[in-house]
């Protein structure tokens, strides 16, 4: 019989950080919008475009720097969200640059060319995006201001009802003006101090909330006084309905606190009083504001006629829209080769910018943009999953609650499915409040999956234990 002692040292192997992966699907995110930018050109005067190489470095420089700043400050951040939004950013600037080369639509009263405006929104974007990953070390630290973010969303919301701040654009009265600066939408930066807000409450009132009283058809109803909270952001959000006529926003608020209510509880209850208490605030508010009243009147007779503005009468800009996007067919009239610029005004470039993707794409291209949304929706949502606190939690779920609720109701109003809110769709359309909120939205989203998939730290060896020896014959 003889003995031998194995001895093995066990280590502890860290998580792979995807980084490499990253910026291969990056390569994609940047190549793919250059070849787009390219075809417009040889569609519409049948060379390649004098601005491509500067294109191609601008958007490459942008993707790099956001690439590296991930790299070294968020290094186990998710691979797929930084890619998927450079890629939207950048089929973004191309639609607007391929409108802008309709002059019907590029007047000077209609505010002229706006890809360089909104390439320079976009870099600014990209610089929030960095100071996010740099100086918010720990989403954690978010929690501390749970009450000050409220008042800062409260602020931030009732900014356009300030006299000689706030601006009435088309009946709806969402913007500022800055000196200097120019216009800006504060509601787009509201939707992340509310979710930080509603992250910080529920992740303290859950349990409370989730108490039923009884039971009734299989549903558990909440109890009287637990009503408070739905109540008052039902409240507000018919506030902004109806002092600012903005019917996105107060979708965007109301819907955005079902979800996190609902993800906090776990009660199916709140999603119904939710409903509830959404249909009754639309149908009494619509029947009052003409401006809601109008909205819902053009989304349930769309093919009605209405003043053209030159003296006669034409179609709705729903209708337009949709034939617009019905003329594209499965495949598209290609880049650069459609008519969405008949629906007038700048809407080609911010509301209805779906439907040049419908036309111009073709049933297909609309179904991979509506695909690259829901992919960021899912890597979100799957952040939320492996986040080791509840607060990062609620936190992820409620920044892609925000995200996908503004999609779902940007092509809801484009499509007819429901009136159309005067919000605009994530990277894609022009406006510059959207592209930096959802660049710095982007950034906590990495930050929030930096933390939950980076790997524990080891445990401390103790010097003072004593190894065990294996003996086989």
């Amino acid at each position: 019989m003889s003995s031998q002692h194995h001895t093995s040292t066990i280590g502890v192997a860290g998580a792979p950080s995807r980084r490499n992966t990253e910026l291969a699907m990056l390569v994609f995110a940047v190549v793919i919008p250059v070849f787009a930018y390219i075809n417009v050109g040889l569609a519409k005067d049948g060379s390649v475009p004098a601005g491509a190489l500067g294109y191609t470095l601008g958007l490459g420089c942008l993707a790099a720097v956001a690439h590296l700043v991930v790299r070294k400050f968020a290094p186990y951040a998710d691979p797929l969200l930084l890619p998927i939004a450079t890629l939207l950013n950048g089929l973004g600037l191309v639609l607007i640059w391929r409108l802008d080369q309709e002059p019907s639509i590029t007047t000077d009263q209609l505010g002229g060319a706006m890809a360089p405006g909104q390439l320079l929104w976009s870099t600014v974007g990209i610089g929030l995006f960095v100071g996010v990953l740099v100086l918010l070390k720990d989403h954690r630290i978010l929690q501390r201001y749970t009450y000050i973010s409220m008042v800062v969303a409260l602020f931030l919301l009732l900014m356009p009802l300030i006299p000689g701040i706030g601006r009435n654009v088309n009946g709806a009265r969402i913007w500022i003006s800055i000196p200097g600066v120019g216009s800006l939408q504060p509601g787009e930066f509201a939707k992340i101090v509310i979710a930080v807000f509603f992250a910080g409450y529920l992740m303290v009132k859950r349990d409370a909330l989730a108490l039923a009283s009884r039971r009734f058809m299989g549903v558990y109803l909440p109890r009287g006084r637990d009503l408070g909270p739905i109540l008052m952001i039902w409240g507000v959000s018919l506030m902004i309905l109806v002092f600012e006529t903005d019917l996105g926003s107060s979708l965007l608020l109301f819907g955005l606190f079902v979800i996190m209510l609902y993800v906090a509880t776990e009660r199916t209850s709140w999603i119904i009083f939710g409903m509830l208490l959404s249909a009754v605030g639309a149908v009494s508010v619509a029947s009052f504001n003409s401006h809601v009243g109008l909205r819902v009147d053009r989304w349930l007779n769309p093919l009605d006629r209405v003043p053209d503005g030159a003296g006669g009468m034409g179609v709705t800009e729903t209708a337009q829209a949709l034939y617009s996007i019905g003329s594209g067919g499965m495949m598209g009239s290609g880049l650069g080769q459609g008519y969405s610029r008949l629906i007038g005004g700048i809407a080609p470039k911010s509301d209805y910018i779906l439907s040049t993707v419908g036309e111009e794409l073709g049933l297909t291209g609309f179904m991979a943009i509506l695909i690259l949304y829901g992919l960021l929706v899912q890597r979100g949502i799957r952040t939320a999953l492996a986040a080791r606190d509840p607060f990062g939690k609620l936190l992820a779920v409620g920044l892609s609650g925000a995200f996908v609720l503004q999609v779902f109701v940007v092509a809801g109003g484009v499509t007819a499915l429901i009136p159309l809110t005067g919000m605009t769709m994530p990277f894609l359309a022009q406006g510059g409040s959207s592209v930096i909120a959802n660049w710095a939205l982007i950034a906590i989203l990495l930050r929030i999956s930096d933390t939950a998939r980076r790997p524990a730290p080891a445990p401390a060896q103790n010097p003072d234990a004593e190894m065990t020896q294996v003996v086989r014959p």
